[in-house]
């Protein structure tokens, strides 16, 4: 049995095993404490705050937002009654394009960006690919993180493929708001069920033909499908082609396309045998269970009305407006942390902060200090002139209000403060900081918020919760460089990828002895433009050397002495392949940061997006650790990629983050890599870090994965006659992206605070995570084979005490008496290290087991301390065993007679003997 998400820890759930079960309930109007930025809020049965982005890079096309707005009014009384008149589209915001044309109608957006949008429009990553997909980082029930749509799309030109755009948007904004599945499989079209074959769908009574495009020279001939010997399913290519006109109501999630589908599979007519991610995922439930799961069900009741059409707000993105407001307080002495305040303030203003920005800056301690007006940054003239302003000299106390009401009033001399940025730093504890909470709501600016140290006051994060704002964390531990990488990770919401500042290298070390810290910085081809090379040291200015990848030595460093920082901007674009750097010092702690912006403005860059999911755990629930690893649209795989998280103590743990689709991993080999943290050693503040390294193994995918997101329907059956549609585009692996990719990234992941930690030593209270890629496969129609990823003694980490493995012949019996079901012997299987590969071979015993049977196995580990993780997904094998071929019967040998074929007997002579012949054989023949 699954779990609500936000239900709080019981020690009888740990028991369970459930993840689910564990997660800590934190109310906020922000999704409930995730940490996704998202303004949707559910509004008396109407959901308002949806944003739709037009990318940057789309050009300019008035049409586009009609074409949007088409799509959400058609899709709202579809979603109306889909959901038995429960929710519906209530206010839209379409975010434009900056260099798109003023118009009266369009408006400065508030806490709006491109970065929190919940539906992205954007050009095709290859032409053709229109695809509509939602990426779910998440495990069933977890809301998604946004949707993609193309104006190819939006224009009605996959209408035949997809159907009507509004539909297509209901079937996405399952996946992005209730977190389930699509009810299809690309990847196993076919299953057998009871000894039949059928074709994965929900549910089971949607009708079609199970056919095969057969295309030879130009010309393509539909045929029926032919088995395959091996596996008895139909034969590589088969298609299960629906009738255009059908009287079914389900499922959205399998094709919304169909003109009579109009609701949800629910637990009644839910296709629980089918092979897809929905059963997969979500435990055999049905869509409608899972959204009748949701916070969002549980708070409404179904509506007597219809529901009004949608509005919708015109927002056009403009320039950046940011307000730097640092505590100067007496406690910033402590710590060198003034200092380290200056350096990551250098940073951001020489090289974080974009072109075109007017950035301004206010102190404060007991009272707030304007320390510069709004200055738009058009040269390194205004930059320099804006690192004079830091503040030099730490006395007073912490008034955060005073310093967020003086950025408001420098902001609003010059422009609204609607969607202006404040980036607040504070070390010291205020207890008056939520006197000015409707004022930040009201002001429609965004917050982040820096916590330095482990006094930091404890509301500070609501600021950033509230207003979408990024949320971070940095200790006194200068070696873990954390102030510089949350100043550096301050790059905006709404920039194009082109002006996108990218780290590249954040590392520290505390030397001794005149020892070196010696390393390289891999400078790939999709970056190199206004790449800075930045070393701060806590005492004296250590030995500095730099080469490039051609071992020319660098020099130029601009050294402030004051600051305790030099830094070197690389002319031009930087040469592309391996910088060598060799620092040394004696007793003190080096930083190196390298960032730099990407070379072309049509190349998309490689970026890593880092994030956990939740801002708050409550212990023993764990944090997942996410990792987005992506060039423009196509997912980087294979790379290596390890998160640092280091503690309010400054202790720090090392996580190994996977693409691996087992875990924390949502889905394998999608470019975005995954790991639960549980090694929790303090209550407080968490600050999370994450390295990418690309090397010879790592490539770009350019190849289309299934996604999360409506199906791409092959053809219709119109009146008896297969319609074809153009088959599902494959992208050129010819393609200038689809290569090995070496590149190196950090990444700030923000912060999280966690609490109920207990004293050391600190119990097992962390059960294995549940295997979700149990796969069953049968050899030599008598043994079955499993496979799949172990899990560890606590989640992912470690090793399991041992597997429970049972199986049944009847699915539901195994979900919901798993206990009760015929256990199989596993005496000899030892579970391996977390992460490894699991094979284990058997021979049912106890059951039938012959041709056309289907067998149902699940998995449950159990650690050492006797907690059990939640059972796995169920692997199914249908035993079939191929119809014995009869030996072929040969003709019945009669003597031949006997022809001299040199004989001079007459022609009709011959034919006289040859039809007395074929008389013996019983033949008839009339001669004439």
């Amino acid at each position: 049995m699954q779990h609500s998400p936000k239900r709080e820890i019981k020690v009888q759930c740990a028991a369970m095993g459930s993840f689910k079960c564990s997660v800590f309930i934190l109310v906020l109007h922000l999704l409930e404490g995730a940490v996704s930025k998202s303004l949707i809020q559910l509004n008396n049965n109407g959901y308002e705050g949806i944003v739709i982005a037009i990318n940057p890079n789309v050009p300019e096309d008035e049409t586009l937002i009609q074409q949007i707005k088409d799509m959400v009014t058609q899709a709202s009384p579809y979603l109306f009654e889909a959901t038995e008149r429960r929710f519906y589209f209530k206010k839209v915001a379409i975010l434009i394009p900056e260099k798109w044309k003023t118009k009266p109608e369009y408006v400065r957006p508030k806490l709006e960006t491109y970065k929190n949008a919940d539906v992205l429009v954007a050009e095709p990553t290859a032409p053709g690919n229109d695809e509509p997909y939602t990426e779910q980082m998440g495990n069933c029930g977890e809301k998604g993180e946004r949707i993609h749509f193309t104006p190819d799309f939006l224009a009605g030109k996959k209408l035949a493929q997809y159907g009507p755009q509004g539909r297509v948007f209901v079937h996405e904004w399952a996946h992005l708001r209730w977190g389930v599945y699509d009810e299809y499989n690309n990847n196993q079209k076919f299953y057998f069920s009871n000894g039949k074959r059928q074709a994965v769908r929900c549910s089971a009574d949607i009708t079609g033909k199970n056919v095969i495009n057969k295309c030879q020279g130009g010309s393509c001939v539909t045929k029926s499908c032919k088995l395959d010997k091996v596996t008895g399913l139909y034969e590589q290519g088969c298609e299960f082609i629906p009738h255009s006109l059908q009287t079914v109501k389900a499922s959205i999630m399998f094709a919304q396309s169909i003109d009579s589908v109009v609701e949800f599979c629910t637990e009644k007519n839910h296709n629980k045998e089918a092979p897809n991610l929905q059963n997969q995922k979500c435990n055999l439930r049905s869509t409608w269970e899972v959204i009748s799961n949701s916070e969002d069900f549980k708070k409404t009741t179904p509506m007597t009305t219809q529901p009004p059409t949608p509005t919708f707000s015109l927002l056009q993105i403009g320039q950046r407006i940011v307000c730097l407001v640092l505590d100067k307080s007496g406690s910033m002495a402590n710590g060198d942390r003034l200092n380290r305040l200056n350096q990551a303030g250098k940073l951001f203003l020489l090289q974080t902060v974009e072109q075109g920005s007017w950035v301004g800056m206010v102190t404060f301690d007991s009272v707030a200090h304007v320390q510069s007006e709004l200055i738009q940054i058009n040269s390194d003239v205004e930059r320099n002139a804006l690192t004079k302003s830091l503040p030099t000299v730490a006395t007073g106390g912490t008034s955060i209000c005073s310093g967020l009401r003086s950025a408001f009033a420098v902001i609003r001399k010059k422009y609204s403060t609607d969607g202006s940025e404040i980036v607040l730093l504070t070390d010291g504890e205020d207890n008056t900081i939520s006197s000015c909470f409707n004022e930040v709501k009201q002001s429609g600016a965004i917050i982040h918020t820096v916590a330095l140290g482990p006094s930091a006051a404890k509301e500070l994060e609501e600021l950033s919760k509230m207003t979408g704002g990024l949320q971070t964390y940095a200790s006194d531990q200068a070696q873990n460089n954390g102030l510089i990488d949350a100043f550096g990770a301050l790059s905006s919401g709404n920039g194009a990828d082109s002006q996108r500042s990218i780290q590249l290298e954040s590392k520290g070390l505390t030397l001794q002895n005149n020892q070196w810290m010696n390393g390289t910085v891999l400078v790939d081809s999709t970056v190199g433009k206004d790449t800075l090379f930045l070393i701060t040291w806590t005492k004296q200015p250590p030995k500095i050397l730099l080469w490039d990848p051609s071992k020319k030595k660098q020099d130029g460093f601009v050294v402030d002495a004051n600051t305790k920082m030099a830094y070197l901007q690389i002319p031009g674009t930087a040469k592309v392949g391996i910088w060598s750097y060799s620092l040394q010092a004696s007793s003190q702690t080096l930083t190196l940061t390298v960032t730099s912006r990407p070379s072309s403005a049509t190349v998309p860059p490689i970026t890593v997006t880092s994030k956990i999911n939740k801002n708050t755990g409550k212990f023993p629930s764990a944090m997942t650790v996410y990792a987005k690893i992506h060039q423009g649209a196509s997912p980087i795989l294979r790379a290596t990629v390890t998160a640092i998280i280091e503690s309010v103590n400054g202790k720090t743990v090392t996580l190994e983050l996977l693409d691996n689709g087992a875990g924390a991993d949502a889905t394998k080999d999608d470019g975005v890599y995954s790991r639960y943290f549980t090694a929790y050693d303090a209550n407080g503040r968490y600050s999370v870090k994450v390295w990418a390294l690309g090397g010879i193994n790592a490539a770009s995918q350019r190849l289309i994965p299934q996604q999360n997101g409506a199906m791409y329907i092959p053809g219709w059956i119109e009146n008896g006659e297969v319609k074809w549609n153009p088959p599902r585009p494959e992208i050129n692996k010819n393609d200038p992206q689809s290569k090995q990719v070496c590149f190196s990234r950090t990444s700030s992941g923000g912060s999280f605070v966690a609490s109920g930690v207990p004293q050391a030593p600190i119990p097992d209270l962390f059960p294995p995570c549940q295997i979700t890629d149990l796969k069953a496969k049968i050899h030599g129609y008598k043994f079955i084979n499993l496979t799949w990823t172990a899990p560890g003694d606590d989640y992912d980490h470690g090793r399991a005490h041992k597997y429970i493995i049972r199986i049944s012949a009847n699915i539901l019996d195994l979900r919901d008496k798993f206990n009760d079901s015929i256990q199989v012997n596993t005496s000899d299987l030892i579970p391996k290290e977390a992460n490894s590969e699991e094979v284990f071979v058997f021979t049912p015993e106890n059951i039938t087991f012959e041709n056309g049977t289907d067998l149902f196995i699940a998995v449950q580990a159990v650690d050492k301390a006797n907690l059990k993780s939640e059972i796995s997904n169920i692997a199914r094998v249908s035993l079939f065993i191929p119809p014995e071929i009869p030996p072929e019967i040969p003709s019945p040998s009669l003597p031949c007679p006997e022809i001299n074929v040199n004989s001079t007997i007459p022609g009709l002579h011959i034919l006289k003997i040859m039809w007395k012949w074929l008389g013996e054989l019983q033949l008839s023949v009339a001669l004439g």
